[in-house]
């Protein structure tokens, strides 16, 4: 055997420098030669402060290289034999991995600076991944010193990492300033360490700033907020720039605006720090419809609408919203909201649960059911899911796991999805604490028949089973109920685990509960969240105007959970009532409700306005004549409409979001929908109607327009439409109905401003 310098070629040495079909002497020693100067210059200039453990130093070396990645070797598949868990969820199997695989190849205690994971990524070794640290660096001392020091894999009582911090959360800074940002660890002894060459920087905008890896940054020419998200080790920080507006407007542009509510004395402010002037206040019109699609899910009718606009009491719009408040169409629209996110597929758990839970969350409604006692029902709740609809989610949803990650966006706005395989990406969630949510779930007893057929008659009941557990997927260790962010639960034998979740919950402290409900709402009727989208609170997604949720959610709790009042908070607001046209300081704005956002109507609105409109009614296989689409429970009635509209298909993994863009399918569906023209053609519709009376052509078109928008036609407008009447090929009934036809395919419409 050939024995280069005294070197058996299939030491540990020899197997970690050079893959077993490429010994040769030529390879072997240039690299043996490069990796003696390395350790010579290293050993020079290396200072050791503190004994290194794999768990605190290594694995932050490595995540910085990006060894760590999923395109590198934490790819399904790893790379040329070499695998680390994503976003190193599981830091023992790479530890074993490093040192230990392969006969140990990639560490060389006894001479470090030979060790294949310090001469591959300074590509003194040929490496697929190119250079991703230097000789000499500081990763590379870190590395070294761990190799040399017997490779630890945890200290002694070594602290746990618990937070990182930016050293300016908020900076206010010109165009074209340069920066660096520190960020600072802070662990469970309260020791503190500078980690600013091992975290990762991401800016949210790159025109708006430029962040490099090392926390320099870069601002650019725009005006208003941006963000830089930081990352280490599993732990996420921001830290907001902020550059002052082009034109800074006086103070008394804020003084004299008027403020209905705290609403507004939270948007105000914020607007006096960006610059922006809100738009002037809506029209009664598009008040009236505004509200009533919003909170009731219906267009007003012609004579409400001519009673409002006729009307001078300047508390109109406040009452206006009582009476919509109070409406029994209440209860319909917003439990719509939340079977989004509830209703179970009809395939998994038979018709007549769907059924039990729908009639279930609309009666919650028409009682007004604080949100506190709703949510406590549903996630306590034992029995049959044919007499206890809440049941049905738990037939629905019968692991832990795809309970765990239901509730956290539901009701805690927090998307835990990625925790379940691997450290959360965005946030600081990792496996453990999924699976500690999980464990509230884990006694929850199901006894009777369980994923059933479409026509299933069998009931499944659901009940509290003392002794059930969940395991860590990869540990196999029992986990403990924990909730997020939160102390480990307490829970006496023999009580249900879920009680104690909801307890935390609902508590006026908890960080996500009233936040995540608030900013649902306010998603519904303002067009986006405060917090956008509105089910991702998370620290790398911070809300437009965190002292306006914060505000609102404690609100909400004071108000017991109350959710009408808190949509009459809203609606009351002057931001609420802001008219869509911009003016030349918020044009740009689509975050921070200085105008009005317009947003297509909801498949089932859009589908019962047509209705409405036109004066006829839809059938629905299966459902009482009249029935409204927004009173149907299951996404298998057929309909057209719903479907081109984006009614959500509960067969999909729920939480069900809304599809509110628009799409070439509605246009052509509106345009060539037979079903339209039967509706405008009806001998019992609208346009039947108004012709069967004594109005004159100019009456019927004025009200058209209040039918479908809600106010009067301008003089343009008019003068269009009259002009229907006079066509050589018309008729009084084809000029109204191509009027109205006309009315239904504009955006105006279609949209809510």
């Amino acid at each position: 055997m050939l024995r280069p310098f005294g070197w058996n070629l299939e030491s540990p040495l020899a197997l970690a420098l050079i893959p077993k079909h490429q010994l040769s002497i030529g390879r072997l020693l240039p690299v043996l030669a490069a990796a003696l100067v390395a350790s010579g210059e290293t050993r020079a200039d290396e200072t050791v402060t503190r004994p290194l453990s794999f768990v605190g130093d290594v694995l932050p070396v490595l995540a910085k290289a990006g060894c760590a990645s999923s395109g590198c070797h934490s790819s399904p598949g790893g790379q040329n034999g070499f695998k680390l868990s994503v976003f190193s969820y599981d830091p023992e199997a790479d530890y074993a991995s490093i040192v230990k695989e392969d006969r140990g190849r990639r560490v060389f205690p006894a001479a470090p600076d030979l060790s294949l994971v310090l001469l591959k990524p300074t590509q003194q070794y040929p490496h697929e991944g190119g250079e991703r640290f230097a000789v000499g660096s500081n990763a590379y001392r870190t590395l070294r010193q761990w190799i040399e020091e017997g490779m630890v894999y945890r200290l002694p009582e070594e602290p746990a990492l618990e937070t990182i911090s930016v050293d300016e959360p908020l900076r206010v800074v010109a165009r074209g300033d340069e920066g660096q940002l520190r960020v600072t660890a802070r662990f469970s002894d309260q020791s503190t360490r500078e980690v600013t060459e091992l975290a990762d920087f991401k800016a949210s905008d790159d025109a708006f700033v430029e962040v490099h890896g090392n926390g320099v940054f870069k601002v650019g020419t725009k005006s208003g907020e941006g963000l830089i998200v930081v990352r280490y080790m599993g732990e996420v920080a921001i830290s907001r720039l902020s550059v002052a507006p082009d034109h800074v407007l006086p103070a008394e542009t804020y003084a004299g605006l008027a403020r209905a509510n705290l609403i507004d004395e939270h948007a105000i402010a914020r607007w006096a720090q960006l610059g922006l002037s809100p738009s002037e206040l809506c029209h009664d019109s598009e008040f009236i419809r505004r509200a009533s699609l919003d909170l009731v899910g219906t267009l007003p009718t012609p004579e409400r609408v001519r009673t409002f606009l006729g009307d001078t009491d300047p508390e109109k719009r406040a009452r206006l919203v009582d009476e919509l408040l109070a409406d029994p169409n209440w209860a319909d629209r917003w439990a719509l909201v939340w079977a989004d996110l509830l209703r179970p597929n009809p395939d998994r758990v038979g018709v007549k649960s769907v059924y039990v839970l729908d009639q279930w969350l609309r009666e919650s409604f028409r009682v007004n059911k604080p949100y506190d006692q709703f949510v406590r029902e549903i996630l306590t709740v034992t029995g049959s899911t044919h007499r206890e609809g809440p049941a049905v989610l738990f037939r629905d949803r019968r692991e832990p796991a795809d309970l765990t990650t239901t509730v956290s966006q539901v009701f805690l706005g927090v998307r835990f999805e990625c925790a379940k395989c691997h450290h959360h990406p965005n946030e600081r969630w990792s496996q453990g604490d999924f699976y500690q949510l999980a464990a509230f779930f884990g006694e929850v007893g199901r006894k009777g028949t369980g994923v059933s057929p479409p026509i299933s008659g069998s009931p499944e009941f659901i009940f509290h089973a003392p002794g059930g557990n969940v395991k860590h997927p990869v540990t196999g260790a029992v986990m403990p109920p924990k909730p997020p962010g939160g102390a480990e639960a307490a829970i006496e034998a023999g009580h249900d685990p879920r009680v104690a979740l909801v307890e935390w919950m609902v508590a006026p402290e908890n960080p996500f509960f009233a936040r995540a409900a608030v900013n649902r709402v306010w998603g519904a009727m303002m067009g986006k969240g405060i917090v956008n989208p509105v089910d991702d609170l998370r620290t790398s997604n911070p809300p437009s105007n965190p002292a306006l949720l914060d505000a609102l959610a404690l609100d909400f709790i004071e108000n017991g959970y109350d959710l009408k009042q808190l949509m009459r908070r809203i609606a009351n607001s002057r931001v609420y009532q802001l008219s869509a046209t911009p003016n030349e300081t918020n044009a740009a704005d689509i975050e921070h409700f200085s105008r009005a956002y317009r947003r297509r109507l909801p498949a089932e609105v859009m589908t019962d306005a047509v209705a409405n409109v036109t004066g006829v009614a839809d059938n629905f296989e299966g459902m009482p004549k009249g029935t409204r689409a927004l009173q149907t429970w299951n996404f298998k009635l057929a309909s057209d409409t719903l479907d081109a509209f984006g009614r959500p298909d509960s067969s999909e993994d729920c939480p069900c979001e809304r599809n509110l863009g628009t799409s070439v399918v509605q246009a052509l569906h509106l345009m060539n929908s037979d079903g339209l023209q039967a509706k405008l053609a009806n001998k019992d519709g609208r346009v039947a109607r108004l012709l069967a009376g004594d109005l004159t052509d100019a009456r019927i078109v004025d009200e058209l327009y209040l039918a479908a928008y809600a106010r009067l036609p301008d003089d343009e407008e008019r003068a269009l439409a009259l002009a229907q009447f006079a066509l050589p090929e018309a008729t009084r009934q084809t000029a109204a109905e191509d009027i109205l036809w006309a009315l239904v395919n504009s955006a105006e419409f279609v949209f809510n401003h």
